[in-house]
């Protein structure tokens, strides 16, 4: 590991980052490669960067407590990311579930996401273009959802897509301020905790070009 590398690991297990499969998983994804060339010195600082399109790559805290939180032993076969944004955040599900299905809105840069993970030879996450909104239903029920930008509610088709012990890990707005969200589904209906304050770019409906 560089030295860049431990003190963003220092730093995850001071903010409360345990697991240590978690640790791993972030000591195993190469970050610098989901980055814009021109910031490829900054890629393991703890914070997020501009990919473009107005989007950024989630500050490795961020990633590393949404995963952190969505994971269960049980269960572990297949997540839907919604907003793929850089692939990093797949990147780093694909080490606990089996697949990893992801959505990205923005076309040009789901040809580009797509096209570095085929390359990075990441076999178990498959890549679609679609609004995140209406999921995957084709490849429904998810043992887990996870929601990387911020709807105003809980979409309810993505509830409907879920398992009947399956969880979502969400950042909602409320009333202009985010709270990162585990939603857990199951037969009385949904049990819901908030875990986090947090900033997400907005989920937006319908696709863009």
């Amino acid at each position: 590991m560089s030295e860049a590398q431990i003190k963003l690991i220092e730093t995850l297990k001071k903010q409360g980052i345990a697991n240590k499969k978690i640790i791993a998983a972030i000591v195993n994804t190469p970050r610098h490669l989901f980055v814009e060339s021109v910031l490829k010195n900054r890629a393991y600082e703890n914070k997020p960067l501009p990919i473009g399109y107005n989007q950024t790559i989630s500050q490795p805290y961020i990633v590393a407590k949404m995963s952190q939180v969505i994971l269960e032993e049980e269960n572990m076969d297949r997540v839907l990311e919604i907003g793929t944004g850089s692939g990093y955040q797949a990147a780093v599900l694909s080490n606990f579930f089996k697949k990893v299905y992801t959505i990205e809105r923005i076309k040009p840069l789901y040809n580009k996401t797509s096209q570095l993970l085929k390359n990075m030879n990441y076999k178990n996450i498959e890549c679609f273009f679609g609004d995140g909104f209406e999921g995957l239903n084709l490849y429904a029920p998810f043992d887990a959802i996870m929601i990387t930008a911020s709807p105003s509610s809980i979409p309810e088709i993505l509830i409907k897509q879920l398992k009947p012990s399956g969880r979502i890990i969400m950042p909602l707005n409320d009333k202009g301020k985010q709270k990162l969200l585990r939603i857990k589904k199951n037969k009385s209906g949904l049990l819901k905790k908030i875990i986090d304050d947090v900033f997400f770019v907005p989920m937006l409906e319908g696709t863009q070009s």
